[in-house]
């Protein structure tokens, strides 16, 4: 059955869910409401017709399931400005880093279920890496959140405490596969394309690299292996960004995001 959804915070997220809930079909325009305090950057939803407030309360009480994509320090806030609308029909998914459903609870005062999910950005066009965790909640309302991240992409339910890593790895993870790719695009003029033809190219290899993994549920080693012939261009290229670093800087990148995570 369909909900009235509201999104709290209309930022890069927020705006990007916004976007997969109508192209996936999961909810009609008119079920949506996003709020933000400049409403009108949000011009583009509203065209696409969903409804658009700098009003929390009038978006918490004509909905159903409220969708938390507020910055982490603004979190007590909101919560303690809507709390007093939040009734038994509703249901609360955080999409905000390093704050624990306990601590929602706590501000909410009531006995609601409450979700952590943590999409990236690919969330906008249904390619979303989606991790999940909940409170004590009924299996109807499980069942429901998980169909909604389903038609964005995939879902995985882990334990909360893996919540900042799954941040750092899925979320996070977007920003250094984009910076893998404009480094291959770099390269590739190098060695004689034009800019778009090595975007595309280097796009479109990743993902089918990424497909690959994903379809045939094989280790990364598995395929390199199929492409890395003795002697061969690949292993030479292989090589040198090992001497240089390559594996180690970005295992060192992922373990410094989480560290300022836990910091913070």
């Amino acid at each position: 059955m369909s909900k009235k959804i509201a999104i709290i915070g209309g930022g890069n997220l927020g705006t990007a869910i916004a976007e997969g809930l109508l192209k996936s079909k999961f909810s009609k325009p008119a079920d949506i409401i996003i709020t933000k305090r400049v409403p009108s950057t949000l011009k583009d939803l509203k065209a696409k017709g969903v409804a658009v407030s700098d009003n929390n309360n009038d978006a918490v009480r004509s909905s159903e399931l409220i969708i938390l994509s507020v910055k982490p320090f603004q979190v007590r806030e909101v919560l303690e400005g809507i709390k007093n609308d939040l009734s038994r029909k509703h249901i609360i998914v955080s999409v905000v880093t390093g704050v624990l459903i306990k601590d929602i609870e706590e501000v909410v005062e009531k006995d609601l279920p409450v979700f952590r999910a943590m999409p990236n950005t690919a969330i906008a066009i249904q390619e979303s890496m989606t991790c999940m965790s909940y409170n004590k909640t009924g299996a109807v309302h499980i069942k429901y959140v998980n169909d909604l991240f389903s038609t964005l992409g995939r879902v995985v339910k882990i334990d909360e405490k893996l919540m900042d890593a799954a941040t750092v790895l899925g979320a996070c993870g977007t920003a250094y596969a984009m910076r893998y790719i404009r480094a291959n695009i770099q390269g590739g003029i190098e060695i004689g394309f034009d800019a778009l033809t090595a975007s595309l190219i280097a796009a479109q290899t990743v993902k089918g690299a990424a497909e690959l993994l994903l379809q045939k549920g094989t280790h990364p080693e598995h395929e390199i292996d199929k492409v890395t012939t003795p002697k061969g261009c690949t292993i030479a290229g292989l090589n040198e960004m090992e001497h240089q670093g390559f594996s180690s800087s970005l295992i060192k990148g992922l373990v410094a995001s989480y560290e300022r995570i836990a910091k913070d």
